[in-house]
């Protein structure tokens, strides 16, 4: 067990978990959770809760996340008129009947339907109590110890692909949540069935009065899911999205709202999810006063309390149908690739209801 600081962040569980601990809030989904989702389990129908990997397609809505590039392998120089994709094993032994396809993908794993691991947001926070502020992450592991940088690359191809090359997270990577699976009861609140596609930050009142009004609980060890309505828009863009207009529409969590950042922390929430890009909503501009994080509710979750967040899931299809059956709760799973090192990680969640 190893001290990594002498002072934790207000409102922060450093420690609770163990001086050691790497896997956050998902501590509380154990055996009881999991046993607790499978009671949900009715109808045995499932919902995959992934966008196609391929949306929102382009880079109008993050420039530096660009989406999946494939290229095909092969088994040595294709012959004149012969599919590029696929290999005849004939080639090599005419009496072989197999014809081969494989490829490859370069992926941003934080396009898309996604996890944000513990190594995605720090902070510059003073934990060793000496007045001077250190790059830490949740837990107080730090920035170059135990969350290593990039380095330039030397490969050619488009800034935007390969300026930097082998960052590392040594501990926090996506692979804690991996090994622990990341499954157990899940809760969907639909923000859309209150908001449509108006651009509402929602607040810790707002938040309470829909709970309230749609007779939905949420208790320790839940993972809560937002429903939105951006799945939907992003879907009906067909990959040419339109960045301004997705920036402005549909409802996120207020992640300027203490008194919303306390409740989801005394609740005891294992995981927040959305379908829209941060959970909670994007800034409109920058405030210039006061050191404070550019996403609140990242900071809150990510760097205090190691709660992981999912970002872009498909949500629509599973709220619709709950809603018509008058409920809110279901089996999920959802381990992310077990890519160690990882900051975050594509998923294709999948519902059972």
């Amino acid at each position: 067990m190893t001290q990594r600081w002498k002072r934790r962040p207000n409102g922060s569980n450093w420690g609770d978990f163990g001086s050691d601990d790497q896997r956050g809030s998902m501590n509380l989904v154990g055996p009881e959770q999991v046993h607790k989702g499978l009671a949900e389990v009715a109808e045995g129908r499932t919902f995959n809760l992934s966008l196609p990997l391929d949306y929102p397609g382009g880079t109008a809505l993050h420039p530096r996340r660009q989406p999946p590039r494939r290229f095909a392998t092969l088994r040595g120089a294709p012959q004149e008129g012969e599919q590029c994709f696929c290999f005849a094993m004939s080639r090599v032994n005419p009496f072989y009947t197999d014809v081969y396809s494989d490829d490859m993908v370069v992926l941003h794993t934080q396009y898309s339907t996604q996890w944000d691991g513990l190594a995605h947001v720090g902070a510059e926070f003073d934990a060793d109590g000496d007045g001077v502020d250190e790059r830490v992450f949740y837990n107080g592991y730090r920035a170059g110890t135990d969350v290593l940088p990039a380095t330039r690359a030397q490969s050619a191809g488009p800034a935007a692909w390969d300026t930097w090359e082998n960052p590392q997270a040594l501990a926090l990577g996506i692979e804690q949540l991996a090994d622990h699976g990341a499954q157990g009861r899940a809760v969907l609140v639909s923000l859309h069935r209150h908001y449509g596609r108006q651009n509402h930050a929602v607040g810790y009142d707002d938040l309470m009065r829909i709970l309230e009004t749609d007779r939905v609980v949420v208790e320790r060890g839940d993972m809560l899911c937002l429903h939105t309505g951006l799945d939907d828009l992003i879907l009906s863009m067909n990959k040419q999205p339109d960045g301004p207009t997705l920036l402005t529409s549909c409802a996120g969590l207020d992640g300027g709202d203490q008194r919303l950042l306390n409740w989801i922390t005394d609740t005891g929430v294992a995981a927040l999810i959305s379908d829209n890009f941060a959970v909670e909503l994007m800034p409109k501009g920058m405030r210039m006063q006061g050191r404070h994080a550019m996403l609140p509710l990242h900071e809150h979750c990510l760097f205090k309390n190691g709660i992981h967040l999912g970002e872009l899931w498909r949500l629509g299809e599973l709220a619709r149908w709950l809603q018509a059956h008058d409920r809110s709760r279901f089996l999920l799973t959802a381990p992310p690739l077990n890519l160690p090192g990882a900051a975050g990680s594509p998923v294709t969640p999948i519902a059972t209801v």
